[in-house]
């Protein structure tokens, strides 16, 4: 029945033309570009979580649609202009991403701070965005890579290798992971050899890869998209047999990757973020009967980011971005009754009743700093075309 009701609102969500009671979220993902195999997941999960809130017929501001729109991932001008159209001929009230750290750094600046909306991002991971201008507006829940630095670095340590090779796209979120993850491995006693962007987008990889391999380097790590430059880069280094061991760090898990590398993979591992609660349990469940893959990288994140937005109006009153923006970080953590995936309908029922939530969602969802997730991940090795958990830190 669940499924049922599911399917329904689901498809009620996108169906007619909208009408004066339709609060509309901006569900903005590189849906073409180099995170384009993982986007339809993070979108499915964000539009679950709508679709959970209308049917339970609590909220009491309208009904939630999701309109979506291209970021790229890349191209910050074309991000902007969708997110600007989105703002002006679609009247969003809140923006669901974006995905990307770049994209969602012009976004945040261009269109959401001058026009007072809110965001929140499943996967915009960068360092800098903890610093941000943001007039109260800007949150997300995923964690920083200063985070996913440290973290990358334990696992590489305690799997017994002292030295890296690293390379990077060029852009704020591969810079930014690449510096972070460095400083952490150093710290720890590690040693990078080389440290050097690439551009997305090429053809042939294999001058990057001749310089990769002649600095040096037990193993490579890659911080790079896991649909372009990334992807080439390792299969460069698989052609000529300058590597056999990759780190892929969250932008480049998928389950294309591993597809399309196969066996190639088999001694590689990384990690994105991820977490073994209940509410993580509760929400593959979810989404496996609604037809999607909860488990790929930032689809449970995108779950939650939508669930806040609206859980923060009903706590508001108001679908207005001054209003709602201002309850986020209340809901998301303690203390309060702990709200888990499918427990939406009774998060609103709370929130009227004048009583605490504690948003806990599909996450573990915790805020700090200025509205990021303290950062629980998934450590991930290949095998033979699947990606397989080793387990959560």
């Amino acid at each position: 029945m669940k499924k049922l009701l599911l399917a329904s609102a689901a498809t009620a969500l996108f169906a007619g033309a909208a009408s004066a009671e339709d609060i509309k979220i901006g569900v903005i993902l590189g849906f073409t570009g180099p995170l384009e195999s993982i986007t339809p997941n993070m979108a499915a999960g964000a539009e679950m979580a709508m679709s959970e809130v209308n049917a339970s017929g609590k909220f009491s501001l309208g009904t939630l649609v999701s309109v979506r729109a291209d970021s790229t991932c890349v191209d910050a001008a074309a991000a902007t202009a969708a997110a600007e159209r989105l703002v002006t001929a679609e009247g969003i009230k809140a923006i669901m991403g974006a995905d990307c750290s770049g994209v969602t750094g012009a976004i945040l600046q261009n269109v959401a701070r001058p026009n007072g909306v809110g965001m929140i991002s499943p996967s915009a991971t960068s360092p800098a965005l903890s610093t941000a201008d943001d007039d109260g507006l800007f949150f997300r829940t995923a964690p920083s890579d200063a985070r996913q630095g440290v973290v990358m670095t334990d696992i590489i340590k305690e799997r017994g290798f002292t030295s890296v090779a690293l390379t990077y796209t060029n852009n704020d979120y591969g810079k930014g992971l690449a510096d972070s993850f460095q400083q952490a491995f150093e710290a720890a006693g590690g040693t990078v050899t080389i440290s050097v962007p690439h551009e997305d987008g090429k053809g042939d990889y294999s001058a990057e890869v001749a310089s990769l391999a002649s600095a040096g380097g037990e193993i490579l790590v890659v911080a790079g998209y896991t649909d372009q430059g990334g992807k080439g880069i390792i299969q460069a280094s698989l052609d000529s047999g300058a590597f056999e061991t990759f780190v892929l760090p969250d932008g480049m898990v998928g389950q294309q990757i591993a597809t399309d590398l196969g066996a190639g993979l088999n001694t590689s591992f990384g990690q994105y973020p991820g977490t073994d609660s209940a509410g993580a349990e509760m929400y593959q469940g979810m989404a496996t009967a609604a037809g999607y893959d909860g488990t790929s990288a930032f689809s449970s994140e995108s779950y939650d980011a939508a669930a806040l937005i609206a859980l923060a109006m009903a706590a508001a009153g108001s679908t207005e971005s001054k209003d709602w923006s201002t309850k986020v970080m209340d809901l998301a953590n303690a203390p309060g009754e702990p709200i888990l995936p499918g427990e939406l309908g009774k998060a609103l029922e709370l929130i009227a009743a004048g009583q605490d939530i504690d948003y806990v969602g599909a996450t573990a969802v915790e805020l700090i700093g200025a509205g990021e997730s303290a950062g629980n991940y998934r450590e991930v090795q290949f095998k033979d075309g699947e990606v397989v958990t080793v387990k959560f830190r």
